[in-house]
């Protein structure tokens, strides 16, 4: 529900830029339309930074409903803003304010999901638990292009721009009414509430379960730089990926391809359809045989395969797309399936939300959402179409790096955070293997 509003923009780009931004130029309205999309992103880190540390102080399940009742008030306010027409310079700049409140929002949103997933799944199972929050955002991505879809099918590009592009902003209110009431309704992690619990005898610290749950932002910065960087890293090269195939690609095949828009978004809906068909076997994957595989097979497969891939999107036949678009999902989900067990093991129980949160979205915001304005003033500056390949690989090439030097963390407890298993021979396994040998 979260990424459903959030996504929800990206798809409508080329009509916001008419509706908020009248121009002569088509570049100039889109860019002034991306520029707004970044805009959410410039403030994701100060949302990360709030939220954060306040999730590791009042809990995972607090902060997580906040995060949506936010979300969605920006989401409903920007389907209700007047168009430029109506009220002149006043409507951008009322659609920059609550674009704005929705990336604050999503600041807290990735790290608390993950760390929340990460701290409920078994030791032997997070990667497979953890591919279900992808799943999520992709469910919510494809709702979003799905709905877009369907909408510009029947209204065409004058009833999209007269009334229609309010139809998807609309539809967040609800859903984000049942979004509070599933999260209001869960419990908070045991790893979070054992770390809460004054009354743990220091007796127990030989469990490495971590007695306090101050992570606040200068022990983070202070104590957990290097961590902090390395999540950088592994975050910006999968975000320009992940932004450049799940939110621009349709923008490149309508505006560099001339396919209409509901084409671009059709292609679009059925690669992340397919993503999620086989999202939790690479989740899967990761527990089999570690996360350094898998996000490895990731970064490789964007630095080898983004050029052909490209060359064949540029062919603009509908098999060429669907085979390049393939190609690069195929690299994704590598990522996407794993990226989520990956990251929360990072960091310590008592700063995990907050670390996490500070490292995805200063990552995040200087990469992820500035991927489609980077990438269409690539292609306007240097004139090819294959810019968008480029910098997809040189991205990929950081994200090799920071693969090698992460540590393996698959099938091992979280740092800070009692060992979790999912039955109890597991459980009779795990205390016999602790269990110190006999002595004559």
């Amino acid at each position: 529900m979260e990424w459903f509003d959030f996504g929800i923009y990206s798809y409508l780009a080329a009509t916001i830029g008419r509706v908020f931004f009248p121009s002569g130029n088509d570049t100039v309205q889109l860019l002034s339309s991306f520029a707004t999309f970044a805009v959410a992103f410039l403030v994701r880190p100060i949302g990360g930074m709030v939220f954060g540390p306040m999730g590791d102080k009042i809990g995972r399940k607090k902060v997580l409903a906040l995060t949506m009742i936010l979300m969605a008030i920006g989401t409903a306010a920007i389907g209700l803003l007047p168009s430029y027409a109506a009220v002149g310079f006043w409507s951008p700049v009322l659609l920059i304010l609550f674009r704005m409140l929705q990336g604050f929002s999503t600041g807290g949103e990735y790290g608390g999901a993950s760390t929340f997933i990460a701290e409920y799944a078994p030791d032997k199972r997070r990667g497979f638990f953890g591919s279900f929050l992808e799943l999520g955002t992709l469910a919510g991505y494809t709702g979003a292009a799905g709905l877009v879809t369907v909408l510009t099918a029947l209204l065409g590009d004058d009833g999209m721009d007269s009334w229609g592009w309010r139809v998807p902003f609309l539809v967040a209110a609800p859903l984000g009414m049942i979004g509070i009431y599933l999260r209001m309704r869960l419990d908070d992690t045991p790893a979070y509430l054992k770390l809460e619990d004054a009354n743990v005898p220091v007796a127990e610290a030989a469990d490495a379960v971590e007695t306090t749950a101050r992570g606040d932002l200068a022990k983070i910065f202070r104590t957990h730089w290097r961590p902090l960087v390395l999540c950088i890293a592994l975050v910006g090269a999968y975000n320009i990926t992940d932004y450049m195939l799940l939110s621009y690609m349709p923008t490149y095949l309508s505006d560099e391809l001339g396919y209409s828009e509901t084409h671009g978004l059709l292609m679009l809906v059925i690669t992340m359809v397919i993503l999620m068909l086989v999202i939790n076997q690479v989740g899967r994957l990761s527990d089999r045989y570690g996360r350094k595989p898998l996000l490895m097979a990731g970064m490789l497969g964007f630095l080898v395969l983004s050029a052909p891939a490209f060359l064949l999107v540029r062919q603009g036949s509908l098999p060429a797309i669907a085979a390049g678009m393939l190609m690069l999902g195929l690299s994704l989900v590598c990522l996407l399936g794993t990226m989520s067990a990956a990251l929360p093991a990072m960091f310590p129980t008592s700063v995990r939300y907050g670390s996490l949160s500070v490292g995805y979205n200063i990552s995040t915001s200087l990469f992820g959402g500035t991927t489609p304005l980077v990438i269409t003033a690539l292609i306007s500056l240097s004139g090819s179409d294959m810019a968008p390949a480029y910098y997809a690989m040189a991205a990929a090439l950081v994200g090799v790096v920071a693969v090698s030097v992460m540590k393996e963390t698959a099938r091992k407890p979280l740092a800070g955070s009692p060992p979790s298993v999912q039955t109890e021979q597991e459980a009779a396994e795990l205390v016999e293997a602790q269990a110190p040998t006999p002595k004559f």
